[in-house]
């Protein structure tokens, strides 16, 4: 296959299909895991230790995820991805179905599938990202990245607006169902992709391999080191990460136990979420902007995604703080998109998943811990949930504020569309 000459080809087109369908399906099990936990236990530490313990394993896995997406076949790493996490999801949703009674099984089943998609989409994530920009032509990586975000931001819409009132109506293991088909669903369009990569040929030796994939791992840890922008922006979001996680362990709580609103609020703040990454990702993708301009509106939209997030504290109608997760969201929709851009056009193909895998690491990094303490300061704070957030949101305004006046940051962040991508030099 060679390069592609139009976005809108075929096999961008099967993969955003599928992502798409997935995508709403994993709404539907996000929005039900959190309720049926709330509901069986009523704990907060609970759900932010499941949340914690289940994000872990993209933190460690990574560097290796990302080295492995460099050296085998990313179609096969995507499609086997999205076989596996529908066949555990559905496994889940027939333990549901047919013991509904045995509350502890499905907590311990729920912890166990939570964990092993965690461990799978640790893998699938950076074979996604060093794909896209072999499957459209160079100038058009910025706008297949809106494209993506928004096919994944509008299911989410969908998926986030409806799931509430579906938990309502339908319970916790109609949800689990739907999610398990659509991943299934997700692999049989990806089947159907041909993504061009070389891959590195492969040493019959294990010990050989071994030293190989150890080296290529080092490799990539050296690459970002040595790019000072590349390091502190890695850093920077590890740091926002840490107090930014607070809110999706909170937000149930805080719909329901401070708004004193009905689940189908919190289905409309997520789908408000959605509604704003959208609009976000297609500012993102139909503006040019370029240089300094570019670093600047970055920057100002992270000091006014962690004002956003601190003001919700403030609010006591349920439609105003829908009316804030719809600016917070435009905020992360045009950072996330400009920042992944950057990555990948200034990333050679061949070292690619290991920088994206890294990304997934360092920056996620501290995210465990905000979400494992994010239950247990609630609890010991009497569910204050209004003062969480609050602290959380002035911390991230500071963060961003310092790491934004450190000149290699600003200068990462001003690249240009018009410079190549260098070209990868094997150690």
């Amino acid at each position: 296959m060679t390069q592609p000459t139009k976005l809108l080809n075929r096999h961008f087109l099967l993969l955003w299909q599928g992502q798409f369908v997935s995508q709403m399906g994993s709404q539907a099990f996000a929005i039900a895991m959190m309720f049926w936990i709330k509901h069986e236990t009523g704990s907060a530490s609970l759900m932010g230790l499941i949340m914690m313990v289940s994000n872990l394993p993209e933190v460690i896995l990574g560097p290796v995820a990302g080295t492995f997406a460099d050296r085998h076949s990313r179609k096969r790493i995507i499609v086997l991805c999205d076989v596996l996490n529908g066949l555990a999801v559905l496994s889940l949703a027939g333990l549901l179905f047919f013991a509904p009674e045995a509350v502890d099984t499905a907590l311990v089943w729920l912890f166990g599938v939570s964990v092993f998609t965690s461990i799978v989409i640790s893998f699938f994530r950076p074979a996604i990202s060093a794909s896209i920009p072999d499957l459209v032509p160079a100038e058009k990586v910025a706008a297949a990245n809106s494209m993506n975000k928004v096919s994944l931001q509008l299911s989410t819409f969908l998926g986030q607006g409806s799931a509430g009132v579906l938990y309502r109506l339908l319970g916790a293991p109609v949800l689990f169902l739907i999610d398990g088909l659509s991943y299934l669903f997700s692999a049989v369009s990806e089947a159907f992709i041909t993504i061009p990569q070389n891959v590195p040929q492969k040493s019959g030796d294990w010990r050989e391999l071994m030293r190989s994939f150890k080296s290529d791992i080092i490799e990539g840890l050296r690459y970002v080191w040595k790019r000072v922008g590349m390091r502190n922006l890695f850093l920077m979001a590890a740091f926002v990460n840490l107090f930014f996680s607070p809110f999706a362990v909170l937000l149930p709580f805080y719909v329901e136990d401070f708004l004193a609103a009905t689940p189908d609020w919190f289905g409309y703040m997520l789908a408000a979420w959605g509604l704003g990454s959208l609009i976000g990702y297609s500012i993102a993708g139909a503006v040019k902007l370029s240089g300094k301009a570019r670093c600047y509106w970055m920057i100002a939209a992270l000091i006014a995604l962690g004002g956003g997030m601190g003001g919700l504290s403030l609010l006591t109608s349920a439609t105003a703080a829908v009316a804030m997760m719809v600016a917070v969201g435009i905020m992360v929709g045009f950072f996330s998109i400009n920042l992944m851009t950057i990555l990948q056009i200034t990333t050679p193909s061949e070292i690619r998943g290991r920088v994206f895998g890294l990304l997934g690491t360092l920056s996620m990094g501290l995210m465990p811990i905000g979400l494992g303490l994010a239950g247990v300061v609630a609890d010991w704070t009497n569910h204050n949930i209004p003062l969480i957030f609050a602290f959380c949101g002035v911390v991230i305004v500071l963060a961003a504020a310092v790491f934004s006046s450190q000149r290699e940051f600003r200068s990462f962040l001003s690249y240009e569309h018009e410079k190549e991508v260098p070209e990868y030099q094997e150690p």
